[in-house]
């Protein structure tokens, strides 16, 4: 497995090692040794799956109780993937990455503690699992705006075809928010 560094230090795209042929493909999507070897020691607790249409932005969500890191990959479609750095102590606070995920390509991007995460659905239907290394806490969840001016996200939607949950309508501002040391 091929692990590349993102602008955002500890955000990592992942790129699997893929067997193709004439029946389809296979490829690994965690290895604990490998990840051991590369220093991302995450012990995961918990697999999620959503599916979304397009349009759909899901997003921007973390933990500030029993935070999380995140090994997200797209089975199905292809998704625009966001990771922002909520550390207001970083050099790098408020600042974003986004990779294209997506069944074809299996990238996989891994998003440490510290950091809010946010995806929108690129094609009709977008598969997304992730691992997370904690559970979820309902009382330590948080959500900011995924439009928030502040991120300067240029996100893949036209204008006014957003789909987006009530409660992630209804996120903070970045400026507002409950983020981390």
């Amino acid at each position: 497995m091929k692990i590349t560094q993102t602008a955002l230090p500890g955000v990592l795209i992942l790129t699997p090692e893929v067997y193709r042929d004439a029946r389809g493909a296979f490829y690994e999507t965690w290895n604990q040794r490998v990840f051991a070897e590369a220093g991302l020691g995450a012990e995961w607790v918990q697999d999620n799956y959503s599916y979304s249409v397009k349009n759909v932005i899901r997003g921007i969500h973390y933990q500030v109780i029993r935070p999380q890191a995140k090994l997200v990959r797209v089975t199905e479609g292809a998704v625009f993937d966001v990771a922002v750095d909520l550390r207001r102590s970083s050099a790098w606070f408020g600042k974003h990455v986004a990779v294209e995920l997506s069944a074809e390509n299996a990238l996989m991007l891994f998003i440490p503690v510290g950091f809010g995460h946010a995806f929108a659905a690129l094609t009709e239907r977008a598969g997304f699992s992730y691992k997370v290394s904690d559970f979820y806490c309902r009382e330590g969840e948080r959500t900011i705006r995924w439009d928030d001016a502040d991120l300067a996200i240029e996100w893949p939607v036209e204008p006014g075809r957003a789909i987006v949950s009530e409660k992630d309508g209804m996120g903070s501002a970045l400026r507002d928010a409950e983020v981390f040391a």
